[in-house]
């Protein structure tokens, strides 16, 4: 396995000498690396002053260990990422799987470090925005809900910004989008700002409707909603367990439970529950081993319908279309 420390930040300092760790190059825009690492193509672009953004569309020769150590505290990371194959992001050395079908978007303050690791022969479409603190306060001037509490929120020494969640289908259809258009054409710079503008158009309201917390987590809390959602996808075939017994289980008053569990995750712990079970769902019909009844019944869904019902609400498409698409 192949290791490379790193960082990253809203300036582009971090370019060359990542270029140098993956023994490439920098050539206009892009980081060429040898085939034996990666092929396809790494594009990074300053979008203005407060925003930078790294895209990845890349396919993986070599397991890599990237160990993110950042030089300031004054950014924010929002990663999404696609990946089709074995990857995971450690924080505080608790393993997060990213991917596809797995958490695809992460918010991390740049004070914290990271670990990503990624198996030879997974493929991975990302597009990593850094943005400042600073311009994130911008956006809150005239906004009361938020403005009172934006710099306690933005401050590494009083809060912990970091969320491994799934991103919307507004967030997915756009990077489609962007993933359509060609690398090198003129245009695709173009065509990578607005999409990195509106994907933090996103990011800002989304946090406008979120439940302001403030809080540092220590890593006593974050082990135990991690290993929460562990328990949670090992008993995804059974019923939901109640939130007073999560919570007794590691420990927690419930209100507490609830408050870092979202807040961590981004979903409350029914909706991270059925969020996997779907997953699971649509793994077990591709590999069309079971009918649709059998897949509502071995998951413990209520009825046939409501697994329908709910399927079609996550995916956009009946399980019969999607079986139909494969």
């Amino acid at each position: 396995m192949k290791k490379i420390t790193h960082h990253y930040g809203v300036e582009l300092d971090w370019v060359e000498p990542l270029a140098k760790e993956l023994e490439g190059k920098i050539d206009g825009n892009f980081i060429l690396v040898p085939d034996y690492i990666h092929t396809g193509n790494r594009y990074f672009l300053n979008c203005d002053p407060d925003i930078s953004a790294l895209y990845l569309d890349v396919v993986y020769n070599s397991e890599i260990h990237l160990r993110q150590e950042n030089k300031t505290d004054d950014f924010i990371g929002i990663y999404y990422d696609l990946t089709d194959g074995q990857a995971a992001l450690l924080s505080d050395d608790i393993v997060n799987r990213i991917g596809r079908w797995s958490y695809n978007m992460a918010i991390i303050d740049s004070a914290l470090c990271s670990d990503y690791i990624i198996k030879s022969g997974s493929k991975t479409y990302g597009l990593y925005i850094f943005i400042k603190k600073e311009a994130i306060k911008g956006y809150f001037k005239n906004n009361p809900l938020i403005e009172n509490h934006i710099d306690s929120i933005l401050n590494s020494k009083t809060n912990s910004i970091i969320r491994f969640t799934r991103m919307s289908n507004k967030s997915y259809n756009l990077l489609m989008s962007l993933r359509s258009k060609n690398l090198q054409e003129i245009s695709f710079e173009f065509h990578l700002r607005g999409t990195v503008l509106n994907l933090i158009a996103e990011f800002v309201e989304q946090m406008i409707f979120d439940e302001v917390v403030i809080d540092t987590i220590d890593d006593n809390d974050l082990a135990n909603i991690i290993r929460s959602k562990g328990y949670l996808i090992a008993n995804i075939k059974n019923t939901f367990p109640s939130i007073p017994f999560l919570a007794h289980e590691v420990n927690m008053s419930v209100s507490k439970y609830k408050k870092l569990f979202k807040r961590i995750t981004g979903m409350t712990p029914n909706f991270f529950f059925m969020n996997n079970k779907l997953l699971e769902s649509k793994k077990l019909l591709e590999e069309k081993k079971l009918t649709i009844s059998e897949v509502s019944e071995e998951l413990n869904f209520s009825s046939s319908s409501y697994f329908i019902t709910k399927f079609k609400e996550s995916f956009g498409m009946s399980p019969k279309n999607f079986i139909k698409q494969l």
